[in-house]
């Protein structure tokens, strides 16, 4: 049974009221970025540590980010075991005004489950406008929402969404081209997929009356354990074949035991991402991070000694 709409918003009005977890001190908190001036593409999450052992749950971590009024309904209508640990859903949405930007999450609200879910949109909003779709990978994990999605959510499911984050890149049309540095690890590739793809959209639609927006170029970085773990590869390596010279991509792997299927070969290296990596990197690239906060700090400072501004860094944590 659904959860109706009154109800789930009285009941965010409850979880919104409710006192914020206390914080530590300001030094260990993530400061918000955002571009100045015309033209704000994005902005970062400002994530919040939570004093008690307790781990903060979605709502509590994403308390002060922005979120939609509209509450849509969706419905399941494709799964894919995307590797051994993470599945992807295809969710189409009842309601046609809703939209999102490529780069947000969504409150995922599942009825008979008291846990609210938080997932990174892995579709392209050029996806929904054109299918009424929008698409989720979420790796497996004893939380409800991602526990339900791996042991009981089937086709036709029924669940409720609602679009929120400030972690995003929609462009206006009179933008200046800018070109942008993807730094993903883990499941953190989610939002920067959904970037990736937006992009490529853009590509496409370049010089109709549909995309003002001259797009500049995409280098995606993507770290995992082994090829298993690099969710959408072969999609990737599609997308840079198919805009050579507008997108790039390279996969890291950091403990691969087998050996590396031979059709994406050239696009991997053994190694995290470090410094000598990102040499190359512009300091007019916008650069958008997603992965462990490990990663984070560390690929922010590499890009911090290359002289790229910190106001042209973003990154959203999410565990």
């Amino acid at each position: 049974m659904a959860l109706t709409v009154a109800a789930l918003r009285a009941w965010l009005r409850a979880a919104a009221s409710a006192p914020a977890p206390a914080a530590r001190s300001s030094s260990s908190l993530l400061q918000p970025r955002s571009l100045s001036g015309p033209g704000c593409l994005c902005h970062c999450i400002l994530m919040r540590n939570v004093s008690s052992k307790r781990k903060a749950d979605h709502l509590e971590r994403t308390i002060n980010n922005f979120r939609q009024e509209m509450i849509a309904q969706a419905k399941v209508c494709r799964i894919v075991h995307e590797s051994e640990t993470v599945k992807r859903l295809c969710l189409a949405v009842m309601n046609k005004d809703f939209t999102f930007k490529a780069g947000q999450w969504v409150d995922f609200f599942i009825p008979g489950i008291s846990k609210v879910g938080g997932f990174s949109i892995c579709s392209s909003p050029g996806q929904l406008e054109r299918e009424g779709v929008m698409e989720l990978a979420v790796k497996y994990s004893k939380h409800p929402p991602a526990h339900w999605i791996h042991s009981q959510c089937e086709i036709g499911s029924e669940v409720t969404l609602r679009v929120g984050g400030d972690f995003f890149f929609d462009p206006r049309p009179s933008d200046s081209p800018v070109d942008l540095l993807l730094v993903a690890g883990g499941v953190g590739i989610n939002p920067l997929y959904s970037i990736l793809l937006h992009a490529a959209d853009l590509h496409r639609l370049q010089g109709t009356e549909h995309c003002k927006y001259k797009p500049g170029s995409v280098q995606l970085y993507f770290s995992a354990k082994n090829t298993e773990e690099l969710l959408f590869k072969k999609n990737i390596i599609n997308l840079a074949k198919e805009f050579s010279g507008k997108i790039s991509c390279h996969f890291h792997v950091t403990q691969q035991s087998s050996e590396v299927p031979e059709e994406i070969l050239p696009y991997i290296t053994v190694g995290r991402i470090s410094e000598d990596t990102l040499a190359h990197v512009s300091k007019d690239n916008l650069c958008y991070i997603c992965g462990p906060p490990p990663m984070i700090e560390s690929v922010s400072q590499q890009l911090e000694k290359l002289g790229v501004p910190k106001e042209s860094v973003f990154f959203e944590k999410w565990w």
